[in-house]
């Protein structure tokens, strides 16, 4: 503080964090605005309200379907997660073993590697397999890129648990599926639960490797509004992603109020 009683630098910090947040939130809150504009174009400021870009949402038949399978290989992805990634997080967390951590470095690497990469080296290798461009091959592919996030979260809680809770019901009695499902479950549901809204998140709105897979029939989210904007330029791809920002709100809200998201946020 200054002799003048004027701390500066607090307040060049406040104004730097507000310029800041105006930077990153104001194209959000241009998009939300504009998806309820009644102009045929997208245009700030808009000249009128109207919700015909969301009802032009479901209107349009490829959109419908789109949101079908991305919430198909949302939740597929989440759950293969969860079930590779809670068991190899309760192998690898507390091994001594050096091979152990390197292992857990080469299932996470998805996450430092670029997603056009993982899309392109995918496609070549399902192709192999004969798979090819298919609802399985995108379902095993999303799953690779959503399988760190579980891993993480899940590895980061069940590191810190101390052995003793684990070891009393094993002494009391109970048999590692016991201990599992009345101990260690209970304790790292913190870490499953923000692994899997990462990871359904990461799936649903992905681009890059879903792009590699794209058919009639495989269609996600993000290529349908990719493919949308290459042919029209109306709000509707504002509306869609005004929903979209209001599901991920009101999901938070909801696990907020059942679960709490100091306690995702501890474990993440």
């Amino acid at each position: 503080m200054t002799r003048s009683g004027t701390d500066w630098p607090a307040i060049a910090l406040a104004l730097f964090v507000a310029v800041f947040f105006i930077f990153m939130l104001a194209p959000i809150f241009v998009v939300v605005v504009v998806s309820f504009t009644s102009a045929s174009y997208v245009a700030f400021p808009i000249p009128g309200w109207s919700l015909k870009w969301f009802a032009n949402i479901f209107a349009w038949q490829p959109f419908v379907d789109a949101l079908i399978v991305s919430a198909q290989v949302g939740v597929g992805a989440t759950s293969l997660s969860c079930l590779l990634g809670v068991p190899a997080c309760l192998w690898l967390a507390r091994s001594r073993a050096a091979w152990a951590s390197a292992l857990m470095t080469f299932l996470l690497s998805p996450l430092s590697m670029p997603m056009i990469v993982i899309g392109f080296a995918s496609l070549f290798f399902m192709s192999r397999l004969g798979i090819g461009v298919s609802f399985t091959a995108l379902l095993i592919t999303h799953t690779i890129v959503c399988l760190p996030y579980v891993l993480r979260t899940v590895a980061g809680v069940y590191s810190t648990l101390p052995r003793s809770y684990e070891e009393a019901a094993a002494i009391l009695g109970a048999n590692p599926l016991l201990v599992f499902w009345h101990v260690t479950l209970p304790l790292i549901r913190p870490g499953i639960v923000a692994g899997s809204l990462f990871s359904f998140l990461t799936s649903f709105d992905n681009l890059p490797v879903s792009y590699f897979f794209a058919s009639a029939s495989t269609n996600t989210l993000p290529v349908a509004m990719l493919s949308y904007l290459e042919h029209q330029f109306d709000p509707t791809i504002a509306a869609l992603s005004a929903l979209q920002l209001a599901f991920a709100v009101v999901t938070l809200i909801i696990v907020d109020r059942i679960y709490g998201i100091k306690k995702m946020m501890v474990a993440a």
